[in-house]
């Protein structure tokens, strides 16, 4: 769509919205300078002869004064930039684009928005100390506001849980680490790795729970063989009738040790 006919469509919806909460151009004016003497920043006025141009398509407003509709139409301001083709929840992808090569320190975020959710709390449904699979990341609770896996498919991808008391994979994957885990890929891969460090990770469903280990099959029984550092037992499974592969791990965030107060 060209820009000048996607800003006539989205100049018709906000003249709709405007005049369904009943506003003249005057009264949007007037809110929009007691916003602009409030940020004590005059790019947040919008002049009646502005907003009718905008209205009409003539023009795309500013950020700063889309955020000012944005407020006094009481829609979030996000759903204000994607009308006009500034999708912000493909942010923190297109960021990851163009990460840096070098290792850097990552800056503070503030943002409430600007979030990614994890398991942080406790309910009937969910137990931090065990293995769980999450599905969709979005669906858990608790919000951390962080980039460092902004490249990972938060909303999309298959997630799981390593319980707080679940150290078969300690050092690599500590107690208390996200997985992301690639359901394409189920098979077990014969020992074709060079060291511990190459060898595949799996994400297994038990029979009433979950774990992330080392994984063989021979004979018709998975082994779930745990990192040597663990001090774990194998543990040995019917395969499939009591244990099945959800599928193989290809990303981990975890934390090395709690933070002091």
């Amino acid at each position: 769509m060209e820009a000048s006919a996607q800003s006539e469509r989205v100049g018709i919806r906000l003249k709709r919205i405007r005049e369904r909460l009943g506003l003249s151009l005057r009264q949007v004016e007037e809110r929009s300078r007691q916003l602009a003497e409030k940020k004590q920043n005059p790019d947040y006025f919008i002049s009646r002869g502005w907003l009718n141009n905008i209205e009409n398509g003539m023009y795309t407003p500013s950020a700063c004064k889309q955020y000012t509709l944005g407020a006094i139409y009481n829609v979030h301001w996000s759903g204000i930039f994607s009308a006009f083709g500034c999708n912000l929840s493909d942010f923190g992808r297109d960021q990851a684009m163009f990460a840096p090569t070098k290792t850097q320190l990552a800056m503070r975020v503030s943002d409430g928005d600007d979030t990614i959710v994890v398991p942080l709390k406790s309910t009937k449904q969910f137990r931090l100390d065990r293995t769980s699979l999450l599905a969709k990341l979005g669906k858990i609770w608790g919000e951390v506001p962080i980039r460092l896996i902004q490249h990972l498919d938060l909303r999309h991808a298959t997630y799981g849980f390593v319980g707080l008391s679940e150290n078969r994979m300690f050092p690599i994957i500590r107690p208390g680490s996200i997985v992301q885990i690639d359901q394409n890929q189920r098979k077990i891969l014969p020992r074709s790795w060079k060291d511990e460090d190459d060898r595949p990770i799996y994400f297994v469903e038990l029979r009433g729970g979950f774990l992330c280990s080392w994984c063989e099959l021979n004979d018709g029984y998975l082994s779930a063989v745990p990192h040597p550092k663990s001090k774990c037992e194998v543990l040995r499974f019917s395969f499939p009738r009591e244990a099945d592969i959800v599928g193989r791990v290809i990303g981990v965030t975890m934390r090395l040790v709690e933070a002091e107060s």
